[in-house]
């Protein structure tokens, strides 16, 4: 268990030397084009610090961890609220437009509900909702690029004119997609490490594949946001910091379950449904009250989402409201989809044993 330990460390120590990177390749590149930092936060740094939750819910999905896959997902987004946004607005509160919260908050609302979809299929998600899914995502896309001219400049931040009386900020534009690329590269290495490590270190103490995806693998995969959004707060990068966080919310429902959905459709934990995704739902739906009060997240509003997150996983690892190995029975050909045994067609489960 110690070499594990070791290596989680040094795993935290790449993700933050990647997030030094992405963030300032992202930043510079948004004031040599014009764009609002917010809205390269929301898509090329929110997507692409999700990059290691669209690659562990693949593997595990493909692999008939349909459980994990799904946990990855759903406590990604949960740490992505409570955690990463409780953590950053202890160290500096975040300042947030007006316009942000009525647009992209809301719209992180909307898009935490369509999980609730699946049941229509027998809490299965199926090709059809994934395609729907990825194509929500790229209307996503559109939609923030399209409202990123009317953009006003930044609300709090000045570092569009202070980046462009920098001579760092005429360096030529392959340098800072050369940064950036260096930086997704060691978050998507250092988050694989993390989880990796994490993973053997949880199931050494016997903890089921589903509260893993929910705490372990969701931490690891979350590890990016969180270290992109700290840097991006200490080098006065608030809009940046916000736009990670809620284009990683959106990526990881719209984008990583429907790219997985599509790729071997997955069946939802009936407890996912029970417990797990009302929670989720719950810190998304919280954000809003919080950030119209003053359009910020103050250091009390983020100390009560840091209390959320704990005493969310405190209740998973107590066995409440379901056992802690609740995934046990999930592990099993009968509802885990597993593609040597099993598969969904048309929303069923068929198996070979059966055909």
């Amino acid at each position: 268990m110690i070499p594990n330990l070791l290596i989680l460390l040094l795993s935290l120590g790449t993700l933050i030397l990647g997030a030094e990177l992405l963030v300032r390749g992202a930043s510079r590149l948004a004031t040599r084009f014009n764009v609002s930092p917010f809205v390269v936060g929301v898509t090329v740094v929110g997507f692409g610090t999700s990059a290691p939750e669209l690659a562990a819910s693949l593997a595990a999905a493909t692999s008939g961890h349909g459980g994990m896959a799904v946990g990855n997902v759903i406590g990604s987004n949960i740490m992505n609220i409570a955690l990463v946004f409780g953590v950053t607005a202890l160290i500096t509160p975040i300042l947030v437009k007006k316009r942000v919260i009525w647009r992209e908050t809301i719209f992180t609302i909307m898009v935490s509900f369509l999980p609730l979809l699946a049941l229509a299929n027998g809490g299965v998600l199926g090709r059809g909702l994934g395609i729907l899914f990825v194509l929500g995502l790229i209307g996503f896309l559109w939609w923030s690029f399209a409202n990123s001219r009317s953009d006003d400049g930044l609300p709090i931040e000045m570092e569009t004119k202070e980046a462009t009386s920098s001579p760092r900020g005429s360096r030529p534009v392959f340098v800072q997609l050369a940064l950036m690329v260096a930086g997704l590269a060691l978050l998507v290495a250092g988050a694989d490490r993390l989880v990796s490590s994490a993973t053997e270190v949880a199931r050494s103490l016997g903890i089921s594949e589903v509260v893993i995806g929910l705490t372990i693998v969701a931490g690891g995969t979350s590890a990016p946001e969180l270290a992109t959004s700290l840097i991006a707060v200490l080098r006065g990068k608030r809009d940046l910091a916000v736009g990670n966080i809620l284009g990683s919310c959106v990526f990881n429902i719209l984008g990583i379950l429907g790219i997985t959905a599509i790729v071997v459709p997955i069946r939802i934990p009936e407890e996912v449904f029970l417990f797990d995704l009302p929670v989720m739902i719950g810190v998304s739906i919280a954000c809003f009250p919080i950030l119209l009060s003053g359009h910020r997240i103050n250091r009390f509003e983020g100390g009560l989402l840091l209390t959320v997150f704990v005493i969310y996983t405190v209740l998973l690892f107590a066995g409440w409201p379901f056992p802690a190995d609740r995934g046990t029975a999930m592990d099993s050909p009968a509802s885990a989809v597993d593609p040597d045994q099993e598969r969904v067609v048309d929303g069923e489960i068929w198996s070979r044993t059966h055909s």
